[in-house]
């Protein structure tokens, strides 16, 4: 309603202007009279052609250089404009219209150097160009997008502006162009410099640099062709005189468990948490690597924003927890001990248990007290920029330590460095 009228005050505006100029040019005479009507008698007609001329009818489309990203990366946009009628335009502006996913920067790791003031990386993004159009059919504008944000992203609308060189008649019209952009999250670099191994019988605690050892000795049988150089007992051969070799037990496969939280809070640091998650996707590809089966506990605020990735080595369970962890973000108002605990009672008992988190309070220490009591052992990631920690969450993390529950404290200086040291202790 708005714009027919708006539409029909233009075109009396026009027609009365028409008007006007034809009446003092029959009343007035002579050559100025007539000279003055006609020469304006073309730029009025524009006018009225420009306002009768739909811009409705445009096929607009948007094309991205790449779909699927990693977070801060960058992206370049074309966008076509395609008319049937090739009526001159002196000039045409286009507006794109940017989820509020996208109004925040990802500079890779250097965004961890502002750690402590996350907001700063917080910019909404306005992308607006002008192109002179003419007679042009087909009009291509492209521009760049650059540092996108971790998660899935929507460019929806493009908001199209015209008008006529006097700026008389003004036309705007919004098409529904819908892209979809996916940024995956960065993987940092994680060394894990101790490891616990459950053997047939027990479990033992050793510095290595692998989450498994391939197996343990368990007796001496005779040389066979393709048995090791360094499998061979020495011992055993001299007292035998024949070659002896070690016999092997075959180690039970290390079960592992990363819990991650993804509970929002009131305190919440946007960089901590992003943090949080590229560390866990870190950890299940380091731990892969190993041929350790890794299990994956995403845990939100809300009962229905928790999700679990069973053990297996194939591509597509590797696919589940990437996609997971490049849509999810904090929910709910459940408290994450509460939520934890219901989990950990159905899962059952696991060999080691990762929990990430970057919220750290006394009810979280008795939690993870509890889980120490059902599982082997129990190793809690805590990371947080070095300024937001206070003194009472170091008490906690003082008293964990002393129960011997593994702690590891990441802060920006251990995020800015490489490789990350994930220690277990």
């Amino acid at each position: 309603m708005k714009k027919s009228l708006k539409l029909l005050g233009n075109l009396l505006f026009v027609v009365i202007l028409i008007a006007i100029l034809f009446s003092y040019a029959m009343f007035q005479g002579g050559f100025v009279s007539w000279f003055l009507f006609s020469g304006f008698l073309p730029i009025l007609l524009y006018q009225l052609g420009f306002l009768l001329y739909p811009i409705n009818n445009w096929k607009v489309s948007r094309q991205l250089s790449h779909q699927v990203i990693r977070a801060g990366d960058g992206v370049s946009v074309m966008i076509r404009i395609q008319r049937r009628f090739p009526f001159p335009i002196y000039y045409c502006t286009l507006e794109e219209t940017f989820s509020e996913s996208l109004n925040k920067m990802d500079s890779g790791h250097a965004k961890y150097h502002l750690m402590d003031q996350p907001n700063k990386l917080i910019l909404p993004r306005k992308i607006k160009k002008a192109v002179f159009p003419g007679f042009k059919r087909t009009i291509l504008i492209d521009y760049s997008l650059s540092q996108i944000p971790r998660g899935e992203h929507q460019l929806k609308a493009i908001r199209v502006r015209t008008g006529d060189i006097f700026g008389f008649v003004k036309k705007e019209q919004i098409f529904t162009v819908k892209n979809k952009l996916v940024a995956t999250p960065n993987q940092l670099p994680v060394r894990i410099t101790e490891t616990i191994s459950n053997f047939e019988q027990g479990t033992v605690s050793s510095i290595s640099n692998t989450i498994t050892n391939t197996n343990v000795a368990a007796g001496v049988r005779e040389y066979e062709p393709g048995d090791r150089f360094s499998w061979i007992d020495w011992k055993q051969t001299a007292r035998k005189n024949t070659v002896m070799t070690k016999e092997f037990e075959q180690e039970k496969s290390t079960n592992i468990l990363l819990i991650l939280d993804n509970c929002y809070y009131a305190s919440l640091n946007p960089l901590a948490y992003e943090a949080s998650v590229e560390i866990t996707l870190s950890l299940v590809e380091a731990i892969r690597k190993k041929n350790t089966e890794v299990s994956l506990l995403s845990v939100g605020g809300d009962k229905q924003k928790i999700s679990y990735f069973p053990m297996h080595q194939d591509r597509v369970s590797k696919n589940l927890i990437a996609d997971h962890l490049t849509r999810v973000h904090p929910t709910g108002n459940l408290p994450f001990v509460r939520q934890l605990k219901e989990q950990i009672m159905r899962i059952g008992n696991g060999d080691i248990v990762f929990l990430i988190t970057t919220n750290m309070d006394e009810e979280f220490k008795q939690t993870v007290q509890q889980i120490n009591r059902r599982m082997k052992y129990v190793q809690v990631i805590y990371i947080q920029s070095s300024s937001y920690i206070t003194e009472i969450q170091q008490q906690i993390i003082g008293q964990l330590q002393i129960e011997g529950i593994g702690m590891q404290v990441i802060t920006e200086v251990n995020l800015v460095n490489k490789p990350i040291e994930v220690t277990l202790k």
